[in-house]
């Protein structure tokens, strides 16, 4: 206002100094015979919102990306409203209403309750102000400066970063604040009307992705832009969107802001380039723009092993369950992405002769502290990941009591799920997955009957791989001088070939010891040779004949 007023003294025209142009934008009020927003996507709660907000006084408008998917034909998947109201007058227009945030103070107005509940988000217009004024700066930055910006509404960082932005302003300040032309346009549910100030309506025409202002400039406000370029251009590349080169061109330059802002929003960020129907075209994306790493380090590792059969799987399941409008969790997706960490590590700990059980919770820590560090929220992503992990090897153990108890897990159908991916990919066997997936919708008969089945190829497969001992037959003994050998005697017809003396070998076996095998065995026993007492009747030092029998009296 200030600065305003200094002008018209001067005499200055705030637009002519902008070569004519509104400093804020035009402001264009484009009916609904000229946009053709369908109505019935609209939700209806944000109209709800937005009808309570204008019965109270206030301005009230659906904005930001739910115009633009409209636009699209698109059924946009958040609604958000904007508002001259402030966050306490919003607050008190609704029964379950809640301000949320320092850094950008909004209201979340929600209804319903359970699953079935919905957050449409309230966001009071700003003023568009000059961050380059010097008594708006403070030291430190966005992770640092939390103590110095106590008590104020708006500041900046030295390098032009907005820190905190809560000065309230018109709606023509509003939209110049904003990103993206097309995400700059507000919208009337009631009149049907799309206020646009920066040719959103005509760049959504074109397919064109747009910066509002300088991009460079915009990037040093809040590098987190940076990241909703690509997500935008992935978004709407399947829809023949391109972005502006001025918008692209200081993409790259303008990455190394990115390591000055907290960890737990660029993790938020990354979930989202992930998480909304297009993380296939997003990794595309970020190798076209060359912004294939340096962004966040598991971002790099996602787009490194896109390629790798599980991971691309795990993707292109997230990005389909997406689009048939099914929930999808972080945990899974990072649960397939980090896979291949925890099983090398796994693996080297049961090299070194650790328990299974240690050794997997083991690697699973390391990975934690490697590749997801101290992020918000951490614990339960933490606990989810990990229950999917531990489930793995339990899925082998298809006996006893354990297979009701794992139906019966609050993850199971994450593990289950899993476990799918990996027999897709043939890490384990397909037999295995189908399994799981009969056991699980099987009644209790059938269940019994299955792991009845389990258990004896269970057996047979442990009896299969049980090693065979074979006896290795006794040398033959050597045959006397002029005897002729038993092969050439069954030659010569002398004796009987194997077959037909292989009963008679046994019975001679019993009193000779001859091998049953037809082949010569021990000697006969040799008789025990009794003892003469002295004087009963031979010669002195008379011994009989070695081959004769007992002597009589």
């Amino acid at each position: 206002m200030i600065k305003k007023f200094i002008d018209k003294l001067l005499g200055k025209d705030s637009s002519s100094a902008h070569g004519g142009k509104h400093r804020f934008g035009k402001r264009e009020e484009v009916p609904a015979s000229v946009h053709g927003i369908d109505p019935e996507l609209v939700d209806r709660r944000a109209a709800d919102v937005v009808r309570t907000l204008k019965e109270a006084g206030f301005e009230a408008y659906i904005v930001g990306g739910a115009v633009r998917d409209l636009l699209l034909g698109l059924k946009p998947k958040d609604f958000d409203v904007a508002t001259n109201a402030t966050p306490e007058q919003v607050k008190g227009l609704f029964r379950r209403a809640f301000i949320i945030g320092k850094r950008f103070r909004i209201v979340h107005v929600v209804h319903g309750r359970g699953r079935e509940h919905e957050v449409i988000e309230v966001s009071t217009f700003r003023a568009y102000l000059d961050n380059t004024a010097i008594e708006q700066q403070v030291s430190g930055n966005e992770k640092t400066s939390r103590a110095a910006l106590a008590g104020m509404t708006h500041a900046v960082d030295a390098s032009g970063r907005v820190l905190r932005d809560n000065v309230w302003g018109p709606q023509d300040e509003d939209a110049t604040r904003r990103d993206f032309t097309v995400n700059a346009m507000y919208y009337d549910p009631e009149t049907q009307v799309v206020v646009d100030y920066h040719k959103g309506i005509q760049d959504a025409k074109k397919k064109l992705l747009r910066m509002i202002g300088d991009p460079a400039t915009r990037y040093r406000e809040d590098p987190v832009r940076i990241i909703r370029a690509v997500r935008f251009s992935a978004k709407l590349a399947g829809l023949g969107f391109t972005i502006e080169p001025k918008t692209a061109g200081p993409l790259i330059a303008s990455q190394a802001l990115l390591a000055d802002v907290p960890q737990s929003r660029m993790f938020d960020e990354m979930l989202k380039l992930l998480q909304t129907g297009h993380a296939l075209a997003t990794i595309a994306q970020l190798k076209k723009l060359g912004m294939a790493t340096g962004i966040y380090p598991l971002l790099d590792v996602v787009v490194e092993r896109a390629d790798t059969p599980f991971v691309q799987a795990a993707l292109t399941d997230t990005d389909r369950r997406v689009g048939e409008g099914k929930p999808v969790a972080p945990s899974f997706l990072l649960a397939c992405v980090l896979w291949q960490d925890v099983k090398t590590g796994w693996d080297r700990r049961l090299a070194q002769r650790e328990h299974p059980f240690p050794a997997l919770q083991g690697a699973i820590d390391d990975v934690f502290d490697q590749r997801i560090g101290d992020v918000s929220g951490r614990g339960k992503l933490a606990a989810d990941m990990r229950e999917i992990w531990v489930m793995q090897p339990r899925f082998d153990k298809r006996a006893g009591t354990t297979p009701f108890s794992m139906v019966t897990h609050l993850r199971f159908r994450a593990g289950f799920d899993f476990l799918r991916l990996r027999a897709d990919v043939g890490e384990v066997e397909e037999s295995l997955a189908e399994w799981w997936q009969e056991f699980q919708q099987a009644d209790e008969a059938r269940r019994q009957d299955m792991l009845d089945q389990a258990r004896e190829e269970q057996r047979a497969r442990q009896k299969k791989a049980q090693p065979v001992v074979r006896r290795v037959p006794k040398p033959a003994a050597p045959a006397a001088p002029g005897s002729v050998s038993t092969a050439s005697q069954r030659d010569e017809g002398v004796l009987p070939s194997d077959g037909q003396a292989a009963g008679q070998d046994e019975r001679d076996a019993q009193d000779f010891g001859r091998s049953s095998d037809g082949e010569s065995g021990s000697a006969p026993k040799k008789r025990r040779r009794r003892r003469r007492k002295p004087g009963s009747g031979a010669g002195e030092g008379a011994a009989p004949d070695a081959g004769s029998g007992p002597a009589h009296d």
